[in-house]
């Protein structure tokens, strides 16, 4: 028994075992290897921890700057092998040192971060690096080491990690968080996480863009952590199982569920420069398991592995130049076109075979665990102790690099470790060792096996640990993943309890409950006559009904500290899955209604088809979404001034479906709150008990009160007034003096000419101009009342846009947008465009708005908002009429929609301009020329006009940008169009062939071209060329290719052959069938190659040919 003791690690205070007790020999075994890992980890992990702050630095021979990614994964691994001692009776107090290391970690980045308060309370009101959270700190002290500007600190994915590890080790009763102040830091970095989808970062890599040049963008990565962090947390009580009702984290439902939906529409991309990244593995699996689709999943895990695995590990992303030997360690970003250097000789992190291992454990796949041990054990060295460590990275020495560029896999790598140019800048004196393994060019096996280690790299050291547990079978997934992070949400094991949890069943046995509320009583008999079921406020007594408004009201008690200067949760509105719960706040019940039933300032509310509309997609998409327990009960509030609407009969027809039970196939269910409630979702919103609420009076939907009932049926309804006017536009007005706008004013009944007259007098006087007793600014308010009572689109638009006001919530469909890997503009065509290709706030949004548009084209500032509000919603449910479509032009939608109508207007009939149609008629607008691939044959459209509806929204075939690609790299000098080229050279070098950024540089090139069928007409003709050269490929083109020359060329041959007096407009030619206009596209090009504009390699036999399927297109 002795010598079995003498065997084990150095324990604190050895306690004799009682020689009567019989242990088995596989108990045995078991504290042997549990010994031996904690001996492992004693000497590789504890050894380098900071007595003093609990983190962990980046490599062992760091002493100064402590690492929160790597402290975090470094705790996570100690934690391990406490969750791993739990299995035995006799620990000898090892499993209670290793807890304490592990909270100690834990506390200590909690505390760092706490001396950043003001930082988590800024970032909430603006999400960017110089309000982040740092993820650098002094190894000792807990000081920052690094500036804003001399780091990279915004990394969204680090605060998730953290949280995710936080809920992890509180489940298995480890406490971490102590008092009520840290409780309300923990809430607030909820709120710091919760807009990952729309918060550019610098990423896992620190790096941002793959161009290294300073630039955040949207990571993939960071917002799968962000979603998988809300998800754990939500309901999780901070204190453990002894927690109090004050100490539980609340999670807004809705923003979670936007960082999912755009975290899986950009898998299996990183971001828009990286097509692939390898921070994807912890994403989609261990430690995050931030999607549940298998399909998605593999996907991502396969497309990393295609392209990225190699002999010596896993490339970062390509062209990644960190710790290459041809990057330059004296600069902090990279040149233009630098990153090309890098191709092919990127550096290998062995570390990912250990995620892969994990992975395999958790998916019960021994092929792949036994594939990747294989590989990691070729790979491993040892440590000055003899101990096992995993190499930071492999890199290739300096005289193999164009060996390896010409063979890629090839050349024998070499271990290495260091921070790159951060090394650069330590503070300290003490120099970090910077270990490029050997720099030997000629060295055997025997010489590689030999080679040390060198500096530990601490978070490849962590995952070793954890990766060993699992495969010895000394730690089983269940104890490494307490909250189950790897099942999904509706595997889960059931939470008890008052606060809602990701528990819910599969969306397709799900029922949405509705609870019809009539704002009257007579609007009630009025329902019932129709045999439709109503509920009023009164009714449903105790239960009140609020607005949603309120309920932001009451989370924004959520979180406050006024010792760490936390105001809690941001004004942030509360969407369609958070108004489906009932919520219990300070001993009251409310229903909430959705926010389409707020009467908003913004004009949208007045459209009935529209709400219409959004009712059904608003239940489709609780439908979809609904994940938690309980059932989602949404709340119709129907008003009486939906009642006088022209269109309250389609309804009637919407209410009498859901009736039957169903809604485009979901299964609903109609019926009084009091029946419903016990299968609702319930919210116990328990942080208000200790808020002073004496203060606080909240407004609940106040039911209208008649003295008598005596509608009976609809017709009883006064209606609202169908107003016509004619159209005119009175621009003159600009020039003339303003008492001649004021007798106008007095004498000018039509609302569309007064909008308009108020314009003039709201630029030159001021809104606070007094005229007839009222300022300006008070007409325009009456005059867009009486406008969207009387339904005049055209002057109620008008009179928005004159006081610039912005669509509710606008933000989050352009981000939606954004993430679906296209960008917006908006302008007014022939004027300056803004680019949306970040998400913006609100205030930027409207900024933008009046700033770019109005200026040229007053209604239009509010009809673009419109565009791209419906092209939010569309893009999230109908993705494939954005196909091909690359840049979203809002002007040239417009124009589009413009154009659709002088095509579909009677032949002598007058054309009803854009801005006189019902928000819901241009919505179905776009719609229709989105899907003008669908219906052009049906409807008989002419090449020309579908060339021109195609050209408005820029749209080029499947493939066509890398099409493009190759045919620049086919190019002397590049191409060049309308006087704009796009060289060959930097272009290739700067850009891959699937980057978003060169589709970009293509589609800016196109849109120099002022004729949408001009446009369209050049795409066909780089297809046509493209398709030549890829038939040749001996064929180049000498210099530029002028695509304008070909075309006209084309032209004048096609004018010839028809007889067609020679002119220089091209409309004839563009009026011609597809198959006509590609034949002479073709022979341009041919001639082109004929006059000596291109030139042909030698073939093998010595001999060029321009025949045979030269010019066979099909």
């Amino acid at each position: 028994m002795m010598s079995q003791r003498n065997e084990r690690h150095g324990s604190v205070g050895e306690i004799d075992v009682d020689p009567h007790v019989k242990i088995t020999r596989k108990y045995e075994e078991t504290v042997r290897k549990l010994d031996a890992h904690y001996g492992l980890v004693k000497r590789q992990l504890l050894r380098y921890q900071s007595s003093i702050t609990g983190l962990f630095p980046v490599l062992s021979t760091d002493e100064e700057v402590g690492s929160i990614r790597e402290s975090i994964y470094c705790a996570a691994a100690i934690w391990s092998l406490h969750q791993a001692y739990r299995r035995i009776d006799d620990d000898r107090g090892k499993s209670y040192e290793l807890g304490q290391s592990a909270v100690k970690c834990m506390r200590g980045i909690l505390e760092c971060w706490e001396k950043q308060a003001g930082r988590v309370e800024a970032f909430k009101a603006n999400q960017c690096s110089k309000h982040a959270l740092h993820s650098k700190f002094h190894l000792y002290s807990g000081d920052v080491v690094y500036s804003d500007d001399e780091y990279p600190h915004l990394q969204i994915d680090v605060v998730s990690l953290y949280l995710i590890f936080l809920v992890q080790m509180i489940t298995a009763g480890l406490q971490i968080v102590y008092t009520q102040d840290e409780v309300a830091f923990v809430q607030n970095l909820v709120y710091y996480v919760e807009r990952a989808y729309r918060t550019p970062d610098y990423g896992m890599w620190e790096r941002g863009s793959k161009y290294n040049d300073g630039s955040p963008e949207i990571h993939a990565s960071s917002i799968g952590m962000a979603k998988s962090a809300l998800e754990a947390i939500n309901g999780c009580n901070l204190f453990g199982e002894k927690g109090a009702s004050w100490s539980v984290v609340y999670v807004d439902i809705d923003a979670h569920n936007r960082n999912r939906s755009i975290f899986e529409t950009m898998l299996p991309r990183e971001s828009s420069s990286k097509d692939i990244d390898v921070s994807l593995i912890p994403t989609v699996s261990f430690p995050c398991f931030a999607t549940h689709d298998e399909c998605l999943s593999n996907k991502t895990k396969s497309n990393i592995m295609q392209k990225l695995r190699g002999r010596y590990g896993f490339k970062r992303f390509c062209r990644d130049g960190f710790m290459s030997p041809k990057e330059d360690p004296t600069r902090r970003y990279y040149v233009d076109g630098e990153t090309k250097e890098f191709e092919n000789i990127e550096c290998e992190w062995p570390m990912f075979y250990l995620f892969m291992i994990i992975d395999g454990v958790f998916k019960a796949l021994p092929k792949q665990v036994e594939e990747y041990q294989n590989l990691l054990y070729e790979r491993m060295k040892k440590d000055s102790n003899g101990d096992p460590c995993v190499p930071m990275c492999f890199t290739l020495p300096p005289d193999s690099v164009e060996s390896e560029r010409k063979e890629p896999g090839s050349q024998r790598k070499v271990p290495c470790s260091g921070r790159g140019w951060y090394d650069r800048i330590r503070a300290s004196t003490h120099k970090v060792e910077l270990n490029v393994g050997s720099q030997k060019t000629e060295c055997d096996d025997e010489d590689e096996e030999d080679e040390g280690c060198g500096a530990l790299f601490l978070w490849g050291q962590a995952m070793y640990i954890i990766a060993h547990l699992l495969t010895d079978k000394l730690l089983h997934v269940n104890e490494l993943d307490p909250v189950r992070r790897h099942l999904p949400s509706f595997n889960r094991p059931r939470k008890g309890g008052r606060y809602s949890a990701f528990q819910g069943s599969t969306a397709t046995d799900l029922v949405v409950q509705i609870v019809l509320m009539a704002e009257s009583m007579r609007l009630q008999a009025v329902m019932a006559t129709y045999g439709i079921q109503t509920q009023t406020p009164h009714q449903i007594e105790p239960v009140q009904v609020w607005s949603s408004t309120e309920l932001v009201r009451v989370y924004q008690r959520l979180g406050v500290n006024k010792k760490l200067g936390l105001t809690g949760r941001p004004p942030r509105p509360v969407g369609a899955l958070g108004t489906s719960k009932v919520y219990r706040v300070c001993g009251m019940t409310v229903l909430c209604y959705p926010l389409i039933f707020e009467v908003s300032e913004f004009y949208l509310y007045r459209d009935m088809a529209l709400l219409i509309d959004d009712i059904k997609t608003e239940l489709q998409f609780v439908g979809k979404f609904w994940r938690l327990s309980g059932r989602p009960t949404v709340c119709l509030l129907i008003r009486e001034e939906h009642m006088r609407d022209p269109q309250f009969k389609e309804m009637l027809d919407l209410l009498a479906m859901l009736k039957k039970g169903h809604c485009d196939g979901l299964k609903v269910r109609i019926g009084r709150l009091q029946n419903l409630i016990s299968s609702s979702c319930i919210e116990h919103l328990d942080f208000m008990n200790t808020v002073d609420t004496s203060e606080m009076s909240f407004r609940q939907f106040k039911q209208l009160e008649h003295e008598y009932i005596g509608y009976q049926s609809l017709t009883d309804v006064p209606r609202a007034l169908q107003f016509a006017e004619p159209f005119v536009i009175l621009s003159s007005f600009n020039s003339k003096p303003t008492w001649e706008i004021l007798e106008n004013l007095r004498s000018t009944e039509g609302l569309h000419a007064r909008s308009q007259l108020l314009g003039v007098l709201l630029k030159r006087e001021g809104p606070l101009y007094e005229f007839a007793g009222t300022t300006v600014q008070e007409q325009l308010s009456l005059l867009y009342h009486q406008a969207g009572v009387l339904r005049h689109w055209a002057a109620v638009r008008h009179c928005s846009s004159l006081q610039n006001f912005t669509v509710d919530s606008i933000s989050p469909f352009i981000t939606t947008v954004l993430v679906n890997g296209k960008q917006i503009t908006v302008g007014v065509i022939g004027h300056e465009e803004t680019v949306f290709d970040k998400p913006m706030t609100p205030k930027e949004i409207q900024s933008v708005m009046y700033n770019t548009i109005a200026p040229y084209d007053t209604i239009q500032a509010v009809l673009q908002q419109e565009v791209v509000l419906y092209c939010g919603r569309l893009i999230g449910t109908s993705p494939r009429l954005f196909s091909g479509i690359l840049k979203i032009r809002v002007g040239w939608v417009l124009e589009a929609m413009k154009v659709y109508l002088k095509i579909s207007a009677p032949a002598k009939g007058e054309c009803k301009p854009l801005e006189h149609h019902s928000p819901s008629e241009v919505r179905l607008l776009l719609h229709k020329i989105l899907s003008v691939r669908e219906w052009a044959q049906q409807e008989k459209l002419t090449p020309l006009q579908l060339r021109r509806l195609e050209g408005c929204l820029c749209r080029v075939p499947t493939g066509f940008y890398r099409r493009v690609w190759d045919v620049v790299g086919r190019t002397g000098e590049g191409l060049r169009v309308c006087g704009r080229l796009l060289p060959r050279s930097p272009t290739l070098s700067n850009v891959t062939r699937s980057e978003i950024n060169f589709a970009l540089l293509v589609e800016q090139m196109l849109n120099s071209i002022h004729r949408p069928e001009y446009r369209q007409i050049v795409v066909e003709l780089l297809c046509i060329v493209s398709t030549i050269l890829l038939r040749n490929p001996e064929l180049t083109f000498r210099s530029t290719l002028d695509v304008d020359q070909l075309v006209s060329e084309a032209n004048a041959m096609f004018q010839k052959d028809n007889g067609v007096e020679k002119v220089d407009d091209m409309t004839s030619f563009f009026s011609a069938p597809y198959t006509t206009t590609t034949g002479y596209l073709a022979r341009a090009v041919v001639n082109n190659i004929l006059q000596g504009k291109g030139e042909l390699a030698a073939s093998s036999d010595g001999e060029t040919s321009l025949d045979g399927e030269f010019c066979r297109l099909s």
